[in-house]
């Protein structure tokens, strides 16, 4: 059983195609520096891989508390791009420092899913850690490469 954490930086591909490589590598840096500065113990920054990052804990609470972090952050506040993020739980498999199942791969599509500074959730995070946080129901929505049909749920900090 882990909790799996996607973050991305909305708008990326269109950012590439507007702006020199160079502020480009700018921008991939900051996000990579936030990443690492909101991966605190016991969650694991996994990987970063171009404009997402995954993160991993063994409980809902660490993983919700450093996407919120990250994704809330990041409105308004430039230079620090836009993210959206995703978090969901399950069984899974680690192997060679990465991790894969369907958690995985659900976080990965709730953050595609995930408006433009929001982070969401399934329902296996919202009922592991419904105190603390202000939770809305989204829908019940059927994911590419994910079986059935998923209970989603954004979060936001409480009181933000």
């Amino acid at each position: 059983e882990i909790v799996i954490g996607f973050v991305d930086i909305v708008g990326f591909t269109r950012m590439g195609e507007e702006v020199a490589p160079d502020e480009l590598g700018a921008v991939v840096r900051t996000f990579e520096e936030l990443v690492e500065d909101a991966a605190r113990p016991p969650v694991r920054l996994v990987k970063t891989i171009g404009d997402a990052a995954m993160l991993v804990a063994p409980e809902a609470r660490p993983v919700l508390d450093a996407v919120l972090e990250l994704v809330e952050g990041s409105r308004g506040s430039a230079p620090r791009p836009l993210l959206r993020g995703g978090v969901a739980a399950g069984e899974a498999l680690p192997r060679a420092s990465d991790w894969y199942g369907r958690p995985v791969n659900l976080a990965s599509r709730l953050t595609s899913f995930a408006r433009r500074g929001s982070v969401v959730a399934a329902k296996e995070v919202h009922d592991a850690a419904t105190e603390g946080y202000d939770w809305s129901f989204a829908g019940r929505r059927r994911f590419k490469g994910v079986g059935g049909e998923v209970q989603v749920y954004r979060v936001r900090s409480a009181g933000t």
